[in-house]
């Protein structure tokens, strides 16, 4: 199991708040990783895996100009789709990723391993930006352990631990 997954679910559990997830680049492997710990369905509702925009729009509620104007790869989308899905299924707090993976898809301006990551919540949304070295594998799993760890300050906020 993963220690950040362990330590989210113990924060959640004891601050009583549900979680819900909105992932692209990390594919599903944060709801994976939530849902692997015992007694998850306490605290996790669930997750849209929107990799194409099509979805990001249609599921999650992100704006067509949106994605036109900053592109799927930015920190407003990560805002939208975290909104998106905090509103759609209900949680107290939504996590979203999205980024380049690669080895293809990077530019100079949003080059392979960079990621946002946003999580969402009656207050607010707080937002990341990451830059993540290696292959396709070490970029997404490095992103969902800081999507867990993220996700972990934001419940320590909300929860006013810190």
């Amino acid at each position: 199991m993963s220690p950040a997954a362990e330590d989210l679910a113990r924060r959640l559990t004891v601050a009583g708040l549900t979680v819900a997830a909105a992932e692209s680049l990390t594919g599903g492997r944060v709801a994976a990783a939530l849902t692997r710990q015992p007694g998850s369905s306490t605290y996790f509702l669930g997750s849209v895996v929107a990799y194409a925009n099509e979805v990001k729009t249609n599921l999650l509620d992100v704006p067509t100009g949106l994605l036109s104007e900053h592109g799927a790869v930015s920190e407003a989308c990560a805002r939208a789709m975290a909104e998106g899905a905090r509103r759609r299924l209900g949680a107290d707090l939504a996590v979203a990723a999205t980024g380049i993976a690669g080895p293809d898809g990077g530019s100079p301006a949003k080059p392979v391993g960079l990621v946002w990551l946003a999580v969402a919540g009656d207050k607010g949304v707080r937002t990341a930006e990451y830059r993540f070295a290696g292959d396709r594998r070490a970029v997404t799993e490095a992103a969902t352990i800081e999507a867990l760890k993220f996700l972990a300050r934001v419940v320590d906020l909300k929860a006013g631990i810190i």
